[in-house]
This record gives C-alpha cells, structure tokens and sequence, in this order.
C-alpha cells in the first residue's frame, strides 16, 4: 500500500483504496466554515428581522422622495441634510395628523352610539316593503330591519354575539392601524438618513449588485430598482389616488354620506388592483333612488369615468423610462401584493424585472 504525501507532510490518496485524506480534510473544513458563515448570518437576521420591513419601506420611500430633496436643497444653500430632514417632517404629519384625527372621529362615534344605546333614544325607522322583494336575502333582511323598528333592545340581544365578534374585530383593526403608522413613522425616519446620504448608499448598493451579479448585469440592477419603484408608483399608486382624487369630487359635490370612508375604500381597491366599480356601482344605483334623475345621472357619468380612467392613465405612466414591458411591472406589483401585502406591491414588481433582465441576457446569450 502507498501513499502520497503533499507539500505540507498531509498525506493523500491511498492508491490501493482510492481514500483521499486531502480531499476529505478539505471538504470538512469547507463545511465547517461554510456552516460558521451560516450560523451567522441565521443569527444575524434574527437581530435585524424586525427592521427588515421598515427598511424596505424606507428605502422605497427615499427613492420616491429624492427628487423632492434634490429640489429642495438648493433652496436650502445646499444643504442636503436639512432637506431631507423637512421632507421627513412633512411626510410624518401628512401622515401623522390624518391618522390622529380619523381614530379620533372612530373611538368619539362609538361612544356617541354607545351612550345613545345606554339612553335608549336610538330609532330605527321602519323598512320599506321593496327590502323583502331583494332575492336570497330580502325576506331575512326585512325581518331583522322589522324587529329593530319595533324592539331595538331584543334585536341587539339577538345578534349581540355578532356584535361581540365585530367588536372585537374593529379594536384589532385600530390597534394594527396604529401600529402600521408607527411603524410607517419609522420608515420615514429611515428614508431621511438614506436620502440624507444618497452617493454613499447608491454607491454601496451598486457594488452589492455588481459583487452579486458581475458588472452586466448585476451593474444594471441598481438603476433597475429606482426605475421600477418609480414606475410602480406613478402606474399603481399615482394611478390609484388620481382615481379616488376624482371619485372624492363626484361624491363631495353629490352629498353622498360617509364620502371620505368611500374614497378611502375606492383608493385600497385601486391600489389593490381591483375593479373600482365594485365600490362605485353600488353607490351610483343608490344614488338614482335618492336623487333626481337629471344630478343622479351626471353624477353616474362622472363616477364611471373615474372607475374606467386606470385604463388610460396606466399605460401613460408605468414603465416609463424603462426598457421592461409594462405587463411585467403589473404582473410583479399584482403577484407580489398578494404574497406580501402592500409591500409586496413594489418588491413583486423589482424582483419580476429583474428576472426578466436576467432571462433575456440568457435568451440573448443562446442566441450567440
């Protein structure tokens, strides 16, 4: 039996058994720091996994921002620091002050009902026979409506585990609402350092892509990133207040109640990507029986052209300045809100582009 010995007296393959003791004193020392480097870094997202989202969101409102404070800091003698620090500012009490006032309004009319509940002055009116003619449910909704006409007390004993539930329910909601901003507020606390220090991030995320993916196209990725959260935000968001911003006017101007909860509800399906028409369809046929045909059918007109205007405004806005097709954007932004939620809407869009970067250079080097 011989064996062959390597420059540092290790010996190696054993040529009567193929054993080769370099080989597998190699491989255990690669697995060994292989899995040190994954313990730490397990480890290490275990420490930064409850800033992860507020990082996302931070630096994707940065990119959205920054050429607010690329305006503003030349107004300001240059100072990029101020800038970013009164772009921040602004955005936590345009979101801070909204969310104050609306919880505050919420918790001041469950009171107000609560107290008029215990005083016993709430009335139900009676309803009207039409309600029974409704398929499916129009008998059980007269009959339930009928019972708080006449005993408001006894119906609310009836339904009162309901009421439990969708109690219970709503102080979850509020108290997730308040969260949400919280954390909201910290993403823009995030977003004024990183805007506040713009060519050092850049140049830091330039060089991640580039360590990551090679100079083509792992150069490209960065720009890619920026480019598709804009384009995401002028095709879905801009595209979604700009339809609530007309649905607002049509409901203001007509006198609809509860038009600000609407318009909210209308701006969630928008950037959802529902149809809104599931919101305003509902409203304009109401609109028809409490309104004068004349009013109730501009105010239809108006609302239908609000509902349909993403389908113009879409393809002006998204995917400018892109080379991505616009269905990969839309695709991306759809899939990756219902994976993830709301910040899936920009991340689904990044990671669908990038992919489609990646498969044509692949396409393209087959091709060659």
């Amino acid at each position: 039996m011989a064996l062959n010995t390597t420059e540092d007296g290790v010996k190696g393959t054993d040529s009567s058994t193929g054993f080769d003791r370099l080989f597998v004193r190699s491989m255990l020392e690669s697995a060994l720091r292989i899995g040190l480097v994954f313990l730490l870094l397990v480890m290490t997202y275990d420490i930064i996994s409850p800033f992860v989202v507020p990082l996302m969101w931070g630096g994707i409102i940065a990119i959205a921002a920054f050429p607010l404070v690329k305006w503003l800091e030349p107004r300001l003698g240059g100072r990029r620091g101020m800038a970013s620090t009164l772009v921040s500012l602004a955005f936590i009490l345009l979101l801070v002050v909204p969310s104050f006032m609306l919880t505050e309004s919420l918790l001041g009319s469950i009171k107000n009902l609560a107290a008029t509940l215990e005083a016993g002055e709430l009335r139900i009116s009676a309803p009207p026979a039409k309600v029974a003619d409704i398929p499916v449910i129009g008998e059980k909704v007269y009959a339930g409506w009928a019972l708080a006409n006449e005993n408001l007390e006894a119906a609310i004993t009836q339904v009162k585990p309901q009421l439990k539930e969708l109690t219970g329910k709503m102080v979850r909601a509020v108290g997730s609402g308040l969260l949400g901003v919280l954390m909201f507020v910290i993403s823009l606390i995030i977003a004024g350092a990183l805007m506040a220090y713009a060519e050092s991030t850049g140049t830091a995320a330039q060089r991640f892509f580039v360590r990551l993916g090679g100079e083509k196209p792992g150069g490209e990725w960065a720009s890619l990133c920026v480019a598709t959260v804009r384009s995401v935000l002028q095709g879905v968001v801009g595209v979604a207040v700009i339809q609530a911003a007309l649905a607002a006017i049509g409901l203001v101007v007509m006198g609809i109640p509860a038009a600000a909860v609407w318009c909210a509800i209308i701006l969630f399906f928008a950037i959802a990507q529902l149809p809104a028409i599931l919101i305003i369809g509902p409203i304009v046929a109401w609109a028809f029986t409490a309104y004068e045909g004349t009013p109730a059918t501009v105010f239809a007109v108006w609302m239908i052209l609000a509902a349909l205007s993403d389908n113009v405004l879409k393809p002006m806005l998204m995917g400018r300045g892109l080379d991505i097709p616009m269905p990969i954007i839309l695709l991306g932004a759809i899939g990756g809100m219902m994976a993830s939620g709301i910040i899936g809407l920009f991340a689904g869009a990044v990671i669908l582009s990038i992919w489609y970067k990646l498969f044509s250079a692949w396409l393209e080097q087959g091709s060659a």
